[in-house]
């Protein structure tokens, strides 16, 4: 028998932090801005986090971060070995994330944006459809599309 623990049903999130992965392994400067509605209470979310550690893991290094210029303390949001991450709460969102790159002359944006919960839907449908083909633990949506080689496991 399967079991799947996922984090983030929505489809084009996992994309989002499978890209990231992806282009961390190729620029050197990475910040991450993430929205969301007003009532949510974890600052950084759990897919900013995720996503932060997932890019510093396929780089194999922190990222550089650029030197702070008189900033006061704390003022640009969490570190992650080298990505800060920057959270914004406001009433009409419902969630936003950005990862921004950055190299030598260029930069690379990839963002996902929920803007209604029916995004879940074919995230759940797929976790369903595809836990019963499997035996053990089976952790995020990543390893049901196979986007992580070596990184998902059954247990």
């Amino acid at each position: 028998m399967g079991a799947v623990v996922v984090p983030n049903f929505a489809l084009g999130a996992v994309l989002m932090m499978h890209l990231a992965r992806i282009a961390a392994k190729y620029l050197d400067y990475a910040e991450i801005i993430e929205l969301h509605h007003h009532q949510k209470v974890d600052a950084p979310s759990g897919t900013a986090l995720a996503t932060a550690k997932a890019m510093v893991a396929a780089r194999g290094k922190p990222f550089c971060r650029v030197p702070e210029q008189g900033e006061t303390s704390g003022s640009r949001g969490e570190q992650v070995e080298g990505v800060t991450i920057h959270s914004v709460r406001l009433p009409g969102l419902l969630g936003h994330q950005e990862v921004l790159l950055g190299g030598l002359g260029q930069t690379l944006s990839i963002r996902h944006d929920t803007i209604s919960r029916e995004c879940y839907i074919p995230g759940i449908i797929l976790a369903v459809k595809e836990v019963v083909k499997h035996k053990g633990l089976i952790y995020g949506l990543e390893a049901l599309l196979g986007l992580q080689e070596g990184d998902s496991e059954e247990v």
